[in-house]
C-alpha cells in the first residue's frame, strides 16, 4: 500500500476528498499524514478525525529556504512518503524537496493549465480572471509540480461551463465539486503508473 503524505493551507475539502476515496475503496493508498503551513484551518480538524498525523511547518519560522526544505524533508522521511498530494497548499516547494520526490509530487489547480496559472492565480483571483476575460470553459487540472508554479506535466483535467451569471464563488464552487472527483482518481491512476515504473 502506497504512502501520500497531503498538503495543505485551508479548510481540506480536497484532503477529505482523498480520505472519502480510501474509504470507499476507489483509492488504494493510505493518508500517511498532513502538513500543513498554519495551525487552526479545516485541514487539520479532518486529519484528526479520521486519526491521520499532521504537522504545522510554516516556512515564516525558519531563517531560509534551505533550513525549511530540511524541515520538510525530515518529516516526510518519517512518514515513509511515496506521492505528495499538493491539496490547495498555498506555500511554494522548496526546490530542494522537488528534486528528492521528482515526478512525486501531485497539485491540483482550478483552472484548465497553462491558463490562470502561476503566482498570484490561487482561490477566488483564478475564478474573477477567467470571467472577467469572458471565458465560456474553465475548470481545474491535476499536475505534476516542478520548480515553476503550476508549469508541471498536465496528468488531468475536467472541462466546467462558465455561466453567463456566475460569479467567482459559484464559478469556484462548481469547479471544486469537479477536483473532489479527478483529484483521487488521477492520484490513483499515478500510483498505478508509479508501480509500473
Amino acid at each position: 500500500m502506497k504512502g501520500l503524505v497531503v498538503f495543505a493551507s485551508g479548510s481540506g475539502t480536497n484532503f477529505q476528498s482523498l480520505i472519502d476515496a480510501i474509504a470507499k475503496r476507489e483509492l488504494s493508498a493510505k493518508i500517511h499524514g498532513l502538513i500543513t503551513d498554519k495551525p487552526d484551518i479545516g485541514s487539520i480538524e479532518r486529519a484528526k478525525k479520521h486519526g491521520i498525523p499532521h504537522k504545522v511547518i510554516n516556512p515564516d519560522s525558519f531563517k531560509n529556504e534551505s533550513q525549511f526544505a530540511d524541515a520538510l524533508l525530515e518529516q516526510l522521511s518519517t512518514w515513509d512518503t511515496d506521492l505528495i498530494v499538493l491539496a490547495g497548499y498555498l506555500k511554494k516547494i522548496p526546490l530542494k524537496v522537488i528534486e528528492n520526490y521528482k515526478n512525486r509530487i501531485l497539485n491540483i489547480h482550478p483552472s484548465l493549465l497553462p491558463k490562470y496559472g502561476g503566482k498570484g492565480f490561487y482561490g477566488l483571483n483564478v475564478h474573477k480572471a477567467v470571467i472577467e476575460n469572458k471565458e465560456s470553459v474553465s475548470g481545474c487540472t491535476v499536475h505534476l509540480v516542478n520548480e515553476e508554479f503550476d508549469k508541471g506535466p498536465i496528468l488531468a483535467q475536467t472541462e466546467v461551463s462558465v455561466q453567463p451569471d456566475d460569479s467567482p464563488k459559484s464559478l469556484a464552487d462548481r469547479i471544486l465539486k469537479q477536483e473532489h472527483k479527478l483529484l483521487p482518481a488521477t492520484v490513483e491512476k499515478y500510483l498505478n503508473r508509479l508501480q509500473n515504473i
